[in-house]
């Protein structure tokens, strides 16, 4: 995108290269989907904010905790997401996206900057009733919708020290900054490899700074990050 327009490209950026078309649009004439479904899937961190598993009665763990979403998951910037039926207490969690560029193991974190494609905008959706319910989180995680991304793949970014601003129905809810992380971005794509083979097009979530609350039907909630832009979505039943 530049200059509140937007390139149409041919083929796919992740094993073709971005090959431009000469077609542009103006960026408020077109209506803007996920910027990536996940080739295989979605790698989320949790507790990698200390101030954020303090406010949820939590001791920062020794190690990130790890849990997956489907791509099923995904949906883009705009788009209303549909509530489970199956839980009253659904909370947001702003968060930063890495999306891979090549496939890769057991990356070393020094070569970590090799394998990203680029960055976007992630909210964690979370059933806040099915997690204490299940043991597990793979409901309570990964229900269709639970992880907006967008609006779009920033490929330039200082991610090491970068805002992030969360406003619900435009009240700023959270506040924090990926210098933060217990874990730093490189450590947790390392790890990440080390778990899984990571495919072009899979995505990892970061983490969320303190101030996750609920949200409910009607509301809007954004996620802004400093070098990317915001994600906005609205929530039905």
């Amino acid at each position: 995108m530049e200059d509140d327009e937007v390139a149409v490209i041919s083929g796919d950026p992740f094993f073709q290269g971005v090959r431009p078309t000469g077609v542009r649009h103006a960026l408020e004439d077109v209506r803007l989907l996920a910027p990536i479904i996940p080739r295989s899937k979605v790698v989320c961190f949790g507790r990698t904010y200390a101030d954020h598993a303090k406010e949820l009665g939590n001791e920062v763990p020794a190690a990130p905790l790890m849990f997956l979403k489907p791509n099923t998951a995904v949906v883009g910037s705009g788009d209303p997401v549909t509530l489970p039926s199956f839980s009253e207490e659904i909370s947001y969690e702003g968060e930063l996206a890495v999306v891979i560029g090549r496939i890769c193991k057991d990356v070393p974190a020094e070569k970590v900057d090799e394998v990203i494609f680029g960055f976007t905008c992630a909210n964690d959706l979370t059933a806040r009733d099915a997690q204490r319910s299940d043991g597990q989180w793979a409901r309570a995680k990964g229900w269709d919708g639970s992880c907006p991304l967008g609006p779009w793949i920033e490929t330039e970014l200082d991610y090491d020290d970068t805002e992030i601003t969360s406003r619900l129905d435009g009240k700023i809810v959270q506040e924090g900054n990926t210098s933060q992380l217990v874990w730093g971005v490189r450590e947790l794509v390392s790890l990440a490899s080390q778990a899984f083979t990571l495919l072009p097009g899979d995505v990892i979530l970061t983490g969320t700074p303190a101030g996750v609350g609920l949200l409910t039907e009607g509301q809007r909630f954004e996620v802004e990050i400093e070098g990317i832009g915001t994600l906005s979505n609205t929530f039905r039943r």
